[in-house]
Protein backbone atom coordinates (compact mmCIF):
# COMPACT_ATOMS: atom_id res chain seq x y z
CA UNK A 1 0.00 0.00 0.00
CA UNK A 2 1.13 3.63 -0.69
CA UNK A 3 1.78 6.65 1.38
CA UNK A 4 -1.46 8.32 -0.75
CA UNK A 5 -3.48 5.06 -0.64
CA UNK A 6 -3.31 4.98 3.26
CA UNK A 7 -3.58 8.90 3.47
CA UNK A 8 -7.16 7.79 1.96
CA UNK A 9 -8.00 5.16 3.94
CA UNK A 10 -7.25 7.41 7.07
CA UNK A 11 -9.49 10.38 5.95
CA UNK A 12 -12.32 7.54 4.93
CA UNK A 13 -12.45 5.63 8.11
CA UNK A 14 -11.98 9.32 9.99
CA UNK A 15 -15.41 10.29 8.38
CA UNK A 16 -16.76 7.34 9.52
CA UNK A 17 -15.49 7.14 13.07
CA UNK A 18 -17.00 10.28 13.03
CA UNK A 19 -20.45 9.17 13.08
CA UNK A 20 -20.15 6.39 15.77
CA UNK A 21 -20.16 6.22 19.94
CA UNK A 22 -16.83 5.20 21.28
CA UNK A 23 -17.44 1.44 21.46
CA UNK A 24 -18.81 1.35 17.96
CA UNK A 25 -15.00 3.39 16.91
CA UNK A 26 -12.85 1.03 18.95
CA UNK A 27 -15.07 -2.13 17.55
CA UNK A 28 -14.46 -0.79 13.84
CA UNK A 29 -10.70 -0.31 13.92
CA UNK A 30 -10.48 -3.82 15.85
CA UNK A 31 -11.85 -5.15 12.82
CA UNK A 32 -9.49 -3.83 10.55
CA UNK A 33 -7.11 -6.24 10.18
CA UNK A 34 -3.76 -6.32 11.54
CA UNK A 35 -2.49 -5.32 14.98
CA UNK A 36 -3.99 -2.71 16.57
CA UNK A 37 -2.66 -1.17 19.55
CA UNK A 38 -3.73 1.53 22.51
CA UNK A 39 -0.54 3.24 24.13
CA UNK A 40 -1.97 4.55 27.57
CA UNK A 41 -0.69 7.20 29.65
CA UNK A 42 -2.85 5.51 32.22
CA UNK A 43 -4.42 9.44 32.49
CA UNK A 44 -8.39 9.23 33.05
CA UNK A 45 -9.20 9.42 29.31
CA UNK A 46 -6.85 6.57 28.54
CA UNK A 47 -8.72 4.92 31.41
CA UNK A 48 -11.51 5.32 29.61
CA UNK A 49 -10.20 3.67 26.37
CA UNK A 50 -8.83 0.81 28.52
CA UNK A 51 -12.28 0.34 30.13
CA UNK A 52 -13.87 -0.07 26.78
CA UNK A 53 -11.32 -2.51 25.40
CA UNK A 54 -11.24 -4.44 28.57
CA UNK A 55 -15.67 -4.75 29.06
CA UNK A 56 -15.88 -5.26 25.61
CA UNK A 57 -12.97 -7.65 25.37
CA UNK A 58 -11.96 -5.81 21.95
CA UNK A 59 -8.47 -7.84 19.92
CA UNK A 60 -6.47 -4.79 20.80
CA UNK A 61 -3.24 -4.55 22.81
CA UNK A 62 -3.23 -2.51 25.05
CA UNK A 63 0.60 -1.23 26.26
CA UNK A 64 2.58 1.49 28.15
CA UNK A 65 5.47 3.22 28.69
CA UNK A 66 7.00 2.78 31.86
CA UNK A 67 9.68 5.18 31.58
CA UNK A 68 10.89 4.86 35.22
CA UNK A 69 10.38 8.39 36.52
CA UNK A 70 6.62 7.65 36.81
CA UNK A 71 4.75 9.18 40.10
CA UNK A 72 3.79 5.88 42.53
CA UNK A 73 0.42 6.41 41.75
CA UNK A 74 0.74 5.75 37.97
CA UNK A 75 2.61 2.76 38.67
CA UNK A 76 -0.43 1.35 41.08
CA UNK A 77 -2.75 2.07 38.46
CA UNK A 78 -1.36 -0.07 35.78
CA UNK A 79 -1.95 -3.05 37.74
CA UNK A 80 -5.54 -1.89 39.17
CA UNK A 81 -6.77 -1.87 35.98
CA UNK A 82 -5.40 -5.19 34.75
CA UNK A 83 -7.37 -6.46 37.61
CA UNK A 84 -10.71 -4.22 37.52
CA UNK A 85 -10.88 -4.94 33.04
CA UNK A 86 -9.11 -7.86 32.87
CA UNK A 87 -6.47 -7.16 30.60
CA UNK A 88 -2.52 -7.31 30.12
CA UNK A 89 -1.14 -3.99 29.75
CA UNK A 90 2.45 -4.58 28.31
CA UNK A 91 5.64 -2.36 29.77
CA UNK A 92 8.57 -0.71 27.33
CA UNK A 93 10.68 0.40 29.64
CA UNK A 94 13.56 2.25 28.23
CA UNK A 95 17.56 0.88 27.72
CA UNK A 96 19.56 1.14 30.81
CA UNK A 97 22.40 1.93 28.40
CA UNK A 98 20.82 4.71 26.84
CA UNK A 99 19.54 6.55 30.28
CA UNK A 100 23.27 6.25 31.55
CA UNK A 101 24.67 7.80 27.92
CA UNK A 102 21.68 10.20 28.56
CA UNK A 103 22.85 11.35 32.04
CA UNK A 104 26.60 11.20 30.78
CA UNK A 105 26.07 14.08 28.64
CA UNK A 106 23.40 16.02 30.40
CA UNK A 107 23.17 14.70 34.12
CA UNK A 108 19.99 13.03 34.99
CA UNK A 109 17.95 15.91 35.77
CA UNK A 110 19.65 18.18 32.22
CA UNK A 111 16.28 18.40 30.73
CA UNK A 112 15.05 21.14 33.25
CA UNK A 113 18.67 23.16 31.42
CA UNK A 114 17.38 22.88 27.37
CA UNK A 115 15.02 22.06 25.38
CA UNK A 116 17.27 20.14 23.78
CA UNK A 117 18.70 18.05 26.35
CA UNK A 118 14.15 17.42 27.38
CA UNK A 119 13.73 16.40 24.19
CA UNK A 120 16.53 13.70 24.36
CA UNK A 121 15.55 12.55 27.99
CA UNK A 122 11.73 11.99 26.27
CA UNK A 123 13.48 10.20 23.24
CA UNK A 124 15.25 7.51 25.23
CA UNK A 125 12.31 7.13 27.81
CA UNK A 126 9.53 7.49 25.36
CA UNK A 127 10.29 7.53 21.89
CA UNK A 128 12.76 4.42 21.59
CA UNK A 129 10.23 2.54 23.87
CA UNK A 130 6.98 3.38 21.76
CA UNK A 131 9.10 2.73 18.58
CA UNK A 132 9.30 -0.78 20.14
CA UNK A 133 5.47 -0.87 21.37
CA UNK A 134 4.03 -0.34 17.84
CA UNK A 135 6.91 -2.86 16.09
CA UNK A 136 4.10 -4.68 13.52
CA UNK A 137 0.94 -2.67 14.11
CA UNK A 138 -0.76 -1.33 11.45
CA UNK A 139 -2.85 0.74 13.95
CA UNK A 140 -2.09 2.95 16.96
CA UNK A 141 -4.71 4.14 19.49
CA UNK A 142 -4.94 7.14 21.41
CA UNK A 143 -6.20 9.20 24.63
CA UNK A 144 -5.45 12.27 22.23
CA UNK A 145 -8.32 15.12 22.94
CA UNK A 146 -9.23 18.33 21.01
CA UNK A 147 -9.71 20.09 24.40
CA UNK A 148 -6.50 19.29 26.01
CA UNK A 149 -4.58 21.87 24.28
CA UNK A 150 -4.37 24.30 21.64
CA UNK A 151 -1.97 22.29 19.68
CA UNK A 152 -4.11 19.35 19.77
CA UNK A 153 -7.62 21.31 18.42
CA UNK A 154 -7.83 20.09 15.27
CA UNK A 155 -7.16 16.53 16.23
CA UNK A 156 -8.87 14.10 13.68
CA UNK A 157 -10.51 10.54 14.37
CA UNK A 158 -8.21 9.18 12.13
CA UNK A 159 -5.06 10.09 10.29
CA UNK A 160 -1.94 8.29 8.26
CA UNK A 161 1.55 8.83 10.72
CA UNK A 162 3.69 8.70 7.64
CA UNK A 163 6.73 8.50 10.32
CA UNK A 164 5.66 5.42 11.10
CA UNK A 165 3.57 4.15 8.55
CA UNK A 166 0.44 3.16 10.02
CA UNK A 167 -3.08 4.68 10.80
CA UNK A 168 -3.46 6.67 13.94
CA UNK A 169 -6.68 6.61 15.62
CA UNK A 170 -8.02 9.60 18.10
CA UNK A 171 -11.19 7.77 19.10
CA UNK A 172 -12.00 10.56 21.97
CA UNK A 173 -11.03 13.70 19.71
CA UNK A 174 -14.48 15.59 20.24
CA UNK A 175 -14.87 14.14 24.15
CA UNK A 176 -14.77 16.99 26.27
CA UNK A 177 -13.51 16.54 29.80
CA UNK A 178 -17.08 16.71 30.82
CA UNK A 179 -17.72 13.72 29.27
CA UNK A 180 -14.83 11.95 30.35
CA UNK A 181 -15.88 12.55 33.91
CA UNK A 182 -19.29 11.62 33.42
CA UNK A 183 -18.20 8.32 31.57
CA UNK A 184 -15.67 7.49 34.29
CA UNK A 185 -18.50 7.75 37.32
CA UNK A 186 -21.19 6.10 35.42
CA UNK A 187 -18.85 3.40 35.09
CA UNK A 188 -17.01 3.41 38.26
CA UNK A 189 -13.75 3.74 36.28
CA UNK A 190 -10.63 3.70 38.35
CA UNK A 191 -8.16 6.72 37.81
CA UNK A 192 -4.97 8.11 39.06
CA UNK A 193 -5.59 9.76 42.44
CA UNK A 194 -3.72 12.86 41.02
CA UNK A 195 -6.47 13.98 38.73
CA UNK A 196 -8.12 15.10 41.77
CA UNK A 197 -5.40 17.39 43.61
CA UNK A 198 -4.84 19.18 40.42
CA UNK A 199 -3.09 17.02 38.03
CA UNK A 200 -5.47 16.81 34.71
CA UNK A 201 -2.14 15.33 32.65
CA UNK A 202 -0.02 13.41 34.19
CA UNK A 203 3.32 12.04 32.69
CA UNK A 204 6.91 12.00 34.50
CA UNK A 205 6.91 13.01 37.64
CA UNK A 206 9.58 15.40 37.55
CA UNK A 207 8.29 17.13 34.40
CA UNK A 208 4.52 17.36 35.80
CA UNK A 209 3.22 19.71 38.25
CA UNK A 210 -0.22 20.50 39.55
CA UNK A 211 -1.96 23.42 37.02
CA UNK A 212 -3.63 26.55 38.48
CA UNK A 213 -7.13 27.54 38.27
CA UNK A 214 -7.97 28.25 34.58
CA UNK A 215 -4.70 27.21 33.16
CA UNK A 216 -4.96 24.70 30.10
CA UNK A 217 -5.27 21.08 31.00
CA UNK A 218 -1.53 20.29 30.08
CA UNK A 219 0.01 23.49 31.55
CA UNK A 220 1.33 21.23 33.80
CA UNK A 221 3.48 19.19 31.40
CA UNK A 222 7.20 20.80 31.34
CA UNK A 223 6.05 23.89 33.20
CA UNK A 224 9.29 25.43 32.91
CA UNK A 225 9.38 26.13 28.83
CA UNK A 226 7.78 28.73 27.47
CA UNK A 227 7.05 27.37 24.30
CA UNK A 228 2.89 27.09 24.09
CA UNK A 229 3.10 23.69 21.98
CA UNK A 230 5.70 21.76 23.96
CA UNK A 231 5.32 18.24 23.50
CA UNK A 232 7.23 15.06 24.03
CA UNK A 233 7.34 13.62 20.39
CA UNK A 234 5.01 11.19 20.85
CA UNK A 235 2.25 13.04 18.88
CA UNK A 236 4.40 15.29 16.56
CA UNK A 237 6.08 14.68 13.56
CA UNK A 238 8.10 16.98 10.88
CA UNK A 239 5.88 15.25 7.92
CA UNK A 240 5.04 18.57 5.73
CA UNK A 241 1.64 19.61 5.28
CA UNK A 242 1.36 19.39 1.44
CA UNK A 243 2.52 15.94 1.66
CA UNK A 244 -0.63 15.19 3.82
CA UNK A 245 -2.76 17.13 1.31
CA UNK A 246 -1.85 15.04 -1.31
Amino acid sequence: MTAHQSIADAAALNDTLAGLDLAGRLSMVAGLGGRAVFTTSLGIEDQVIAAVIGTQRLPIDVVTLETGRLFPETIALIAETEERFGMSIRRFHPEQADIDAYAAKYGLNGFYESVEARHACCGVRKLKPLAKALEGATVWITGLRRGQSGNRAETPFAEYDPERCLIKVNPLADWDIAAINAYVEAESVPVNPLHARGYPSIGCEPCTRAIKPGEPERAGRWWWENDEKRECGLHVHETPATAIAQ
